[in-house]
């Protein structure tokens, strides 16, 4: 597969971008400051939900009027979200918000949605090129759960469409699953959000920068039948994740006890941007918010996290990892959400075997 041209200095690196709804505007805001840095290529991306569809976005952007058409078609996406409204579930605000979502959970799509109206198909329709996604200058990773087995299947090259998109962005209280190849699939945050090892077995690169919006912590205790299930979702969101990056902590310590061979690793440093502060604070239902108002203040905190995190990391790419894994997805949490126990620095270079995972489990 072709790759963008790159500059001497450049440092190539992969993405994997998380799902969240109109979070993924804050992605979009990240996306957009990488964009502004041409001394960082892209390499591969991985993502799930509003990940992929950033993803997508950008690819077909890249592809055809390379990083400035890439801002520019991120941008074009995120303002035709906000004008045709409900592109990821259509819940009310105001105080009728937790009554619908009460209903919701008692319903099925099957039942309030018979015509299979999903205001997201058309959106992706007009803003994703799927010869771009398949012979483009990135390589491409879609997550997407498949409803019979459970099992995630990673949509690549001449699997990827529009309607693995739509597989991946699936929520199955709000839409019909997806079928694709007469296979049903639902969101992909439930099998990965994102997927990693797309990236850690089939690209060059050995930096991964994980863009996260879906908050680890909520220091209130969910009270309420919406609350508790939003908190079930949010959690089940982030295990993929966690358990992925376990195992990477886990090669990491065997690295350091040479009881595995570098020889048959590839040297694999992971990066984060986020900013739990600002998206930990925002209600679950905001997911589905795409007011015009609410995809630009996510955009300025994504645009302001990224461009803090390469004030103080980009010199580090290419050269040593920025995230220590074990302390912030590892460690154990007091009931305020901070950490009990001071974790030692996540070793500078995590690993993944060049041919089979390690047998041994963490």
């Amino acid at each position: 597969m072709a790759r963008t041209s790159r500059r001497a200095g450049t440092v190539a690196i992969d993405l994997a971008l998380q799902g969240g709804g109109s979070h993924g505007a804050f992605t979009w805001g990240v996306l957009d400051r990488l964009l502004e840095d041409e001394s960082i290529a892209l390499d591969g991306l991985s993502g799930t939900s509003a990940g992929a569809l950033n993803a997508a976005v950008l690819a077909t952007g890249l592809a055809k009027g390379g990083r400035t058409g890439a801002r520019h078609a991120l941008a074009a996406f995120w303002r035709d979200v906000s004008d045709t409204g409900h592109c990821f579930g259509a819940i009310p605000p105001g105080p009728w918000t937790q009554w619908w979502q009460q209903w919701l959970q008692q319903a099925s799509p099957y039942q309030f949605n018979p015509f299979d109206i999903n205001p997201l198909r058309d959106l992706v329709r007009r803003h994703v090129h799927e010869e771009a996604l398949r012979a483009g200058p990135l390589q491409l990773f879609v997550t997407a759960t498949a409803v019979r087995t459970g099992q995630p299947r990673v949509f690549q090259a001449g699997d990827l469409s529009h309607d693995a998109l739509l597989a991946s962005a699936c929520l199955p209280h709000l839409f019909r699953a997806v079928e694709v190849d007469g296979e049903p699939y639902w969101d992909g945050g439930y099998t990965g959000n994102p997927a990693l090892w797309p990236l850690i077995y089939q690209t060059v690169s050995t930096d991964i920068l994980l863009v996260k919006i879906n908050p680890l912590v909520r220091p209130d205790l969910p009270d309420t039948a919406v609350e508790i299930a939003d908190r079930v979702a949010e959690i089940s969101f982030n295990a993929g994740l966690v358990g992925e990056l376990r195992a990477i902590s886990f090669v990491h310590r065997l690295l350091a006890e040479e009881r595995v061979s570098s020889a048959r690793y590839k040297a694999l440093r992971m990066h984060m941007i986020g900013d739990e502060a600002s998206l930990g604070v925002l209600p679950v239902a905001s997911k589905l918010d795409t007011s015009g108002p609410f995809l630009l203040k996510l955009h300025g905190l994504g645009h302001a996290a990224a461009t803090r995190w390469l004030a103080a990391h980009r010199a580090d790419l290419g050269v040593r990892a920025t995230l220590d894994i074990d302390a912030t997805f590892l460690q154990p949490r007091g009931p305020s959400g901070t950490r009990t126990v001071q974790a030692a620095a996540t070793p500078a270079a995590p690993a993944r075997p060049a041919r089979r995972a390690p047998r041994r489990r963490p």
